[in-house]
């Protein structure tokens, strides 16, 4: 078979096919386990990079494949399945399908353009990047866990979608946006890893109470 299949690119496979799960929540409006499907795709890619880094003798084939099937896997986690989830929130008018159109464009140029250059760095350095340039395309999976988990908490529905709009659209052009992110530190990450599953355990098990209040405000 074609293609490569060791432990380095596992986690990757695993990212995709949560993402695909995830997208098929969100069209019957299991809207709960779409969260954390994508927030599942997130951890996996948080970590998936440093797996690969652990084989020290990867040929160059193995290093461009992994640069390019991350970003490939990448759209869909962290593109696709955002804009299923927004749409079937409620993002589902003129304007609002325009911000997503443009929100996947954007997490679109920016793995293109990840991917030309961290080949262009892979080749003159080793070692993992330290900073990020533009926002990471993963954000999306912090972001809409959080603003998901706090929606209840919104005096009306429309108040939410407002809300949405704009966190689609800033997360989107901070992602071509040029400028340095350093990357988060193990203890960071771990801390955000942590807040993210509270998210996501608060969506799961506390959210039909939680639906029932937001009904009532609406």
């Amino acid at each position: 078979m074609i293609g490569f299949y060791d432990y380095t690119v596992v986690l990757t496979y695993i990212s995709f096919i949560s993402a695909v799960a995830g997208i098929f929540c969100a069209s019957s409006m299991q809207l709960r386990w779409s969260i954390f499907f994508l927030a599942f795709s997130g951890l996996c890619d948080m970590f998936d990079g440093k797996v690969a880094r652990t084989k020290k003798n990867r040929t160059e084939d193995e290093k461009s494949f992994g640069i390019q099937i991350d970003s490939l896997c990448d759209i869909v986690c962290f593109g696709a399945l955002p804009i299923v989830i927004c749409y079937k929130l409620g993002m589902n008018h003129i304007v609002s399908m325009v911000i997503l159109a443009l929100y996947g464009l954007a997490g679109l140029i920016r793995l293109g353009y990840f991917n030309v250059m961290e080949a262009k760095r892979q080749a003159e350095e080793e070692g993992a990047r330290k900073y990020y340039q533009g926002l990471p395309i993963t954000s999306m999976a912090i972001a809409l866990p959080l603003l998901f988990m706090f929606s209840p908490l919104f005096p009306t529905h429309f108040a939410f979608l407002v809300a949405l709009h704009i966190v689609v659209a800033l997360v989107g052009f901070l992602f071509v946006l040029d400028f340095k992110l350093r990357k988060p530190s193990v203890k960071e990450v771990l801390l955000i890893v942590a807040v993210v599953a509270l998210a996501v355990a608060v969506i799961l098990f506390a959210w039909r109470g939680w639906m029932r209040l937001f009904r009532i405000r609406s």
